[in-house]
């Protein structure tokens, strides 16, 4: 990865290493007027990234096989202080991918991994992809009603967890109500460094679930990988197999399981190998705060981080602001991949100050949009270089993002990855792109874009639409090329005739210094049809009236925008990989309004 350039540190700009990244890079040609109306980022992209590159296409478990045969004794895992060597985790690997198939699991089984960041999680994910089985990404999160149903739409019929009360019970309920047939219990002790594996059983006890291993369905980890470790080859076709079966995040209607192949997953790990120009000598640690089993982790922390043979530093169970600072200083992180509402925790953090972030880089924001001030405040208290990126489940993730070195527009989502192709469509007419500067539905055209989605042929006809993906979302283009994300289109706010856009309303609130989170959404109105309404939470020791905050977007946004309701809360909801959702919000709204209705 190339070093970070910070005012104080321009005269020591790491030449060498750039050098030797150039050095396996081709520089981009000089675009010709033609290509540059079609494609219009070609007139300021990365001058040392090719965008017309072929990406790499493989099985997905060679980016891991590569690394672990050029870095056998770097580490690969650390967590909570116990750590593994590309090696070891390799030795793993093999032994669970043997123990899956002496136990009948083969191409294109769909395997459930239903676990936190954990050295597992890497072990049967890699295991899978070796054999050919699907894996299908469940949240530790999910209610029992949640587990079933995604069992049940993806036909899972192994299922990988750990013996703890919090997950075992619920899975285990799993093999009379579905069709589940097997689960592997891994014990979450002997993944521990000692002391912690001799503590965590007797201070933590309530938390160790009772296994029914004498059920011959109940696997035992220690049972699964008793074994020489030599797998029975299989034949992968990377454009046609899946990989995984990623469920999208459902804020709208019943989630969808996106089917990533082989092909899609590797190529996004090469596209950000290429994007970050990482020099494939120096070494980079990553910074695993969010989950693994979410789309963005498992590409910009796993994939990405395992391709430049990276230490992995897994923070565990969840993401908490003043662990994640110790964790940067301890282990000197110099990658660190996290969403928007991360990022404003350690800036706003009373702490922050006394923790030494400086050795992160580059900081990949993904997952939401990234509010201006939250991207200044951030590399301002680093010096790190902290860039949006833009990307869905449908695209592997990543199908556009800033350069890490030449222009970064702020509230851009930046320019597209190699190999990759925006179009901003019509959004009455799906054939029709739309002309420079116009909104439009961003769509994405690429080797990351999905094969369809598990079993929808509908949905997938809808998305998918002569080689373009529709994102959903709403967008514009400049000149040059930088995509701006204006909205969801199933965010958006109709106002008396009007489009009302919340993330513009949002980006208002958040230039109030005393304002830390904002969420926008629209409520019903009799006159106006709908009305935005702002759920605003301050930073400590600040406050701020509903009056006060109007007065003060006055002059930033129009009338037509401006929130006809304010409402002050301690903690706003979120998802899973910490984002602001507003799904809960527009549920209590919809119930305010129609109790008030009765």
């Amino acid at each position: 990865m190339v070093e970070k350039k910070t005012v104080s540190d321009k005269k020591k700009s790491p030449k060498k290493t750039v050098k030797k990244t150039l050095s396996k890079k081709s520089s981009a040609k000089k675009a010709s007027p033609s290509t540059s109306k079609a494609f219009p980022w070609l007139k300021t992209y990365p001058k040392d990234i090719k965008w017309d590159t072929k990406i790499p296409e493989s099985p997905l478990y060679e980016i891991f096989e590569t690394s672990v045969a050029q870095y056998p004794e770097r580490h690969l895992i650390d967590f909570l202080g116990k750590k593994y060597t590309y090696a070891e985790v390799s030795n793993l690997v093999d032994r669970a991918a043997k123990g899956l198939q002496k136990r009948g699991v083969k191409k294109n089984t769909r395997l459930g991994l239903f676990l936190p960041n954990c050295p597992v999680y890497i072990v049967f994910y890699y295991a899978a992809m070796k054999i050919g089985a699907t894996v299908v990404n469940f949240s530790p999160l999910y209610a029992a009603r949640e587990v079933a149903m995604q069992i049940e739409d993806s036909n899972a019929e192994v299922m990988v967890t750990l013996d703890l009360e919090a997950l075992y019970p619920k899975i285990y309920k799993m093999l009379e109500r579905t069709e589940l047939k097997k689960i592997i219990v891994c014990p979450l002790k002997e993944q521990l460094p000692f002391p912690k594996n001799i503590l965590f059983p007797l201070l933590k006890s309530k938390e160790v679930a009772k296994v029914h291993f004498h059920d011959e369905r109940v696997v035992a980890f220690k049972d699964l990988i008793d074994n020489d470790g030599q797998v029975k080859s299989v034949k992968i076709s990377p454009r046609e197999d899946v990989a995984l079966i990623q469920y999208t995040g459902g804020t709208t209607g019943l989630p969808k399981g996106a089917m990533l192949t082989h092909a899609n997953v590797t190529a996004n790990a090469n596209q950000a190998d290429m994007w970050f120009m990482h020099d494939g000598e120096s070494s980079e640690r990553v910074l695993a705060a969010l989950p693994l089993f979410h789309v963005f982790a498992m590409t910009a922390v796993m994939n990405f981080g395992i391709k430049m043979g990276a230490e992995i530093v897994m923070m565990f169970p969840r993401f908490n602001p003043e662990d994640a600072m110790k964790m940067i200083q301890k282990h000197k992180i110099t990658f660190f991949p996290a969403v928007p509402t991360i990022y404003n925790l350690i800036s706003n953090h009373p702490d922050v100050k006394k923790y030494d972030l400086s050795t992160i880089k580059a900081c990949l924001s993904g997952g939401a949009a990234l509010p201006v001030e939250v991207k200044r405040e951030f590399e301002s208290l680093t010096g790190c270089k902290l860039i949006e990126a833009y990307g869905l489940s449908e695209t592997s993730p990543a199908a556009t993002a800033n350069p890490l070195e030449g222009v970064a527009k702020e509230a851009s989502i930046g320019i597209p990855f190699p190999g990759t192709i925006i179009r901003i469509m019509s959004l009455e007419d799906p054939l029709t792109e739309v002309s420079q500067g116009e909104k439009g539905e961003i769509c994405v055209e690429g080797p990351q874009v999905i094969k369809g989605y598990w079993n929808r042929p509908a949905e997938t006809g809808a998305s998918l639409i002569k080689g373009l993906f529709h994102t959903g979302d709403v967008g514009y283009m400049d000149e040059e090329g930088y995509t701006f994300l204006v909205d969801r289109i199933k965010d958006l706010i109709i106002c008396s005739g009007y489009n009302v856009y919340p993330r513009m309303i949002e980006e208002a609130i958040y230039l109030h210094p005393a304002v830390e989170e904002t969420t926008v959404i629209g409520v019903p109105d009799k006159k106006r049809g709908e009305t935005p309404k702002a759920f605003v939470k301050l930073k400590v020791n600040q406050s701020l009236t509903e009056q006060e905050l109007l007065e003060f977007l006055a002059d930033k946004i129009s009338p037509i925008e401006m929130p006809r309701m304010v409402e002050f809360r301690d903690e706003l909801p979120k998802t899973i990989i910490g984002k602001l959702s507003k799904k809960e919000l527009v549920a209590e709204e919809a119930a305010k309004h129609a109790d008030a209705k009765k």
